[in-house]
């Protein structure tokens, strides 16, 4: 699987959300800030995540890290 493709998946499943994905094919990292995440907790966010990759995280994504930020958070940590 290519990071772009899962970068879109969760941009279209997301609204507004920023995403930057990288990996190997089969081991990626994605950093994501949206608005969704306010209010939410780390296991709330990575569900969330999951939920938009659907199938693609039992079939295709062998490994996941997420690194999730609320747009308050990504501007404190810039």
């Amino acid at each position: 699987m290519d990071p772009k493709e899962i970068q879109i998946m969760i941009e279209n499943g997301m609204s507004g959300a920023n995403v930057n994905v990288e990996g190997d094919g089969t081991h990626f990292e994605a950093v994501i800030v949206s608005q969704d995440f306010d209010g939410k907790t780390l296991l709330e966010r990575h569900q969330l995540i999951y939920k938009v990759l659907g199938d693609a995280m039992k079939e295709r994504i062998h490994a996941l890290s997420l690194k999730t930020y609320t747009p308050e958070q990504w501007e404190n940590i810039k």
